[in-house]
């Protein structure tokens, strides 16, 4: 379960090491621990949630971190934290994405992308759908994904390999009622992430896709559920889902793994949830 994005007034690199107004749109963050053979990865969805855990836990390990995300002010709060690189980025804007990809290519290129953003809106069944809400979740989760996945594979290759880690959902193996927005979406981004590992295969480029089960974040109910923070927490109620650092870890290991090692598919759930809508309320 991935965040959704808010909106942002403008696109573009930001460092916490010199204000917006100045900060130069080639200056990255580094950090004096940092080696130079350390990966430099761009996280997608980065301003809360998994993506912003990813982002923490990555520049723990001292690699490079482009954090993207469309809330600049979440973002450089970020930066100031871990080190990380803030790019103010809508992935639904063509515009954005090529912004982005030229500025990677600028300052050093790239060697994994961690295609997060995405997230949830409404519970409506096929019938009550809303059809801009679901037009809205193709926009983010799916054609989001393909945008920056298509900008930076060039990169990755001439880096001489690199990663696609696209996070799903178990939204993307299984359908629940009221859901069909949402599975239809998560499975079309699993596709998608399929077939580019038999279109690419051959290339050192691996291809993986992690989908988490329920994850309680600050924000992804409560967005689905238009704010809605009684409902939001229900989802959660009677046992203890996964939080976001458990996917991030999940993240940071199948990237680590050595080169020749693909992990394909990993599906994290909390232990008390067997299937989308099974779960075992009993209070552990």
């Amino acid at each position: 379960m991935t965040e959704p994005q808010s909106t942002s007034p403008q696109s573009g690199p930001q460092s916490p090491a010199t204000s917006p107004a100045t900060s130069p749109a080639t200056s990255p963050v580094t950090s004096p621990a940092m080696s130079s053979a350390a990966r430099r990865v761009l996280v997608t969805g980065a301003s809360s949630g998994i993506g912003a855990a990813t982002v923490r836990r990555l520049r723990a390990e001292g690699w490079r971190v482009v954090a993207a995300a469309r809330r600049k002010d979440r973002l450089e709060a970020l930066a100031e934290e871990t080190g990380a690189e803030a790019f103010a980025l809508d992935v639904t804007d063509d515009a954005a994405v090529e912004h982005l990809v030229e500025h990677l290519r600028a300052t050093g290129g790239l060697d994994a992308v961690v295609n997060n953003a995405g997230g949830a809106l409404g519970l409506d069944t096929v019938e009550a759908a809303d059809v801009d809400g679901w037009r809205h979740m193709y926009e983010l989760n799916v054609l989001g994904t393909l945008r920056v996945t298509q900008g930076v594979l060039p990169l990755l290759r001439e880096a001489g390999g690199g990663d696609v880690l696209n996070v799903t959902s178990t939204a993307a193996h299984g359908a629940y009622e009221g859901g069909a927005g949402y599975t239809g979406v998560k499975h079309a981004e699993r596709m998608l992430t399929t077939t580019l590992r038999w279109e690419i295969v051959g290339e050192p480029v691996r291809v993986i896709e992690i989908s988490p089960g329920n994850v309680a974040t600050e924000e992804f109910s409560l967005v689905r559920f238009g704010g809605d923070a009684d409902r939001a927490a229900a989802v959660y109620d009677g046992y203890q889902p996964l939080v976001a650092e458990d996917v991030a870890d999940a993240i940071w290991w199948t990237l680590s793994r050595p080169a020749h090692v693909n992990v394909d598919l990993m599906v994290v759930r909390p232990r008390a949830q067997a299937h989308n809508t099974k779960v075992a309320r009993t209070g552990v």
